[in-house]
């Protein structure tokens, strides 16, 4: 059991038999009234963030996310599969799981995926990847203004800003949560 005083990022809990994380809260003392917990949680299987304020004695079961790490194998039509490194068993999953930040993923990358009561709900690939440059147009010399970027096509089909020195066939590090170019790799 974990009680509301005692929330903090990233803990999970069974609230009306649905699966919360703490995204960010806030302990108020106003100086009338009693003291409250004020937070933003995300439903893990939805993906829904909502706002709740909660008594600090108020207590929910604790639930317990599963993340394993899995190999990404291959993908057909809307199922993609997982190759789990232990036991070598392909776990098929439905393209809805996967979230916007798998266009970065291509095959034979490890992802850690996220279950919840053998339930799926999420698949979290790695912070950063390096990918390959694939089409983008040349950057002409003069053409700079301060941080000027152009659009390029990497080798899994996702499209990102880069830098204007950046040119085909060159690797390139992202950061997957935010889908931004970091660095040459």
């Amino acid at each position: 059991m974990v009680s509301a005083g005692d929330f903090r990022n990233g803990v999970t809990f069974d609230m009306d038999g649905v699966v919360f994380q703490i995204v960010e809260f806030q302990h108020v003392k106003p100086g009338k009234g009693a003291a409250f917990v004020r937070t933003k949680i995300r439903n893990v299987i939805s993906g829904a963030i909502i706002e709740k304020t909660f008594n600090p004695n108020d207590k929910f079961p604790t639930a317990y996310i599963e993340r394993k790490e899995m190999e990404y194998s291959y993908n057909d039509g809307d199922l993609y599969y997982f190759m789990d490194p232990e036991s070598y068993e392909l776990v098929p999953l439905n393209k809805d799981v996967l979230g916007d930040n798998f266009r970065f993923v291509k095959e034979n990358m490890v992802c850690r995926v996220a279950s919840y009561k053998g339930n799926v709900f999420g698949v979290e690939p790695p912070n950063f990847v390096e990918l390959q440059v694939t089409q983008t147009d040349p950057g002409f010399k003069g053409d700079t203004a301060t941080n000027a970027t152009k659009p390029a096509t990497l080798e899994t089909g996702a499209e990102v800003r880069v830098p204007l020195f950046i040119d085909e066939g060159e690797m390139i590090r992202i950061d997957t949560r935010t889908g931004e170019y970091m660095e040459r790799a």
